[in-house]
């Protein structure tokens, strides 16, 4: 690090952010992970005018989903991994920087931000915008496989092969590691948030039931599962009737929900076979011993790496404290970003 980088260090902080669909987690160089918040934001309705005075993010926000009266709209700015509403995701990162920076800093941070790796080039700029207009100073880019693998603790910069499957809410990043560079990869835009559809669809086709994001996410949790586990279960939940338009109750079983998320979760195995399918052959044989590991929230979900390893034939584990993996991937590339920031997207660049 040059003279003139330790003084401006001084006087701003380096921060890594892995900018989720579902959630945003943020990291500071030596400190680890210093906020994990929802990438929810409450709006005055019909504008991009943030409530009280930019505090309905994060957690505040969530807890208005579904219950906001008509004045106010509650918007998740990201959608499939990628930004939707460009104002309202510059608002919502201008809260987390100023939340964990505070205002005694003088200069804006350097901010590693993971992004998906089917990114197109029109989105790559929405998110460099985007951080520069909340404050950042210099941003750069990291492919949230990388960033995963990173933080799962796989030997990424060696010369052999590291296969990281992580599934966010928006999207399932799956990727074959090598020599500190992705050698074979997929980004498919199917993930958590879709096991929460097919759990809504359901309720709807099989109980004439609407349930909200929440209550589906709570299902997913409670009862959900890719493949048999244990004893069925059983989970009463509340909503409105289609029909009558009043609050009614049901109880679903673990079953019929496992039945439910079999589309999204072939999808995801599907997109792990693709990608086996591309390796080199070299590479394939290193994963007969080193397998396959699950990152992200949805490597939670019960009986998954059953699935994954039987439709693949090889061993799956989940990683460490799957749900700040790329957070914590993000920390670690900060430790070395005067390293390695010329091999990485930057704002610089644009």
């Amino acid at each position: 690090m040059s003279l003139f980088d330790r003084i401006l260090g001084w006087f701003s902080v380096d921060m890594g952010i892995d900018l989720g669909t579902c959630n945003t987690l943020v990291c500071v160089r030596g400190e680890g992970i210093v906020l994990n918040e929802p990438s929810v934001v409450a709006v005055r309705k019909g504008t991009n005018q943030v409530l009280k005075g930019g505090t309905a993010v994060g957690w505040a926000a969530k807890e208005m989903l579904g219950k906001a009266p008509g004045s106010i709209s509650v918007v998740r700015p990201l959608k499939d991994g990628v930004i939707s509403d460009f104002e309202i995701t510059e608002a919502m990162l201008s809260y987390f920087i100023r939340k964990v920076t505070g205002r005694s800093r003088v200069l804006g941070p350097r901010v590693v931000i993971a992004v998906p790796s089917g990114i197109t080039e029109v989105e790559t700029q929405a998110v460099l915008q985007s951080a520069q207009n909340a404050g950042a100073r210099l941003v750069y880019l990291l492919q949230e496989p990388m960033a995963a693998g990173i933080g799962a603790g796989l030997p990424v910069a060696e010369p052999t092969a590291s296969m990281i499957v992580d599934i966010g809410g928006g999207t399932t990043e799956v990727a074959i590691i090598s020599l500190a560079d992705i050698a074979s990869c997929e980004s498919v835009r199917v993930a958590g948030d879709d096991f929460d559809e097919a759990i809504i669809s359901h309720m709807r086709k099989n109980y004439n039931l609407t349930i909200g994001e929440q209550t589906a996410e709570r299902i997913k949790i409670e009862i959900g599962s890719a493949a048999p586990v244990g004893e069925p279960r059983t989970m009463e939940v509340r909503g409105r009737d289609m029909v009558s338009g009043l609050p009614r109750k049901t109880v679903v079983s673990s079953d019929e929900i496992r039945e439910s998320l079999q589309e999204p979760i072939h999808a995801i195995v599907e997109a792990a076979l693709r990608t086996l399918e591309r390796a080199e052959p070299e590479l394939a044989a290193d994963l007969v011993e080193r397998g396959i590991t699950l990152a992200g929230g949805g490597a939670l979900l019960r009986g998954l790496p059953v699935v994954v390893a039987n439709a693949t034939g090889l061993d799956v584990r989940v990683a460490d404290d799957p749900l700040t993996c790329v957070a914590r991937g993000t920390s670690i590339y900060l430790e070395n970003l005067d390293e390695w920031k010329e091999t990485m997207q930057s704002s610089s660049d644009a």
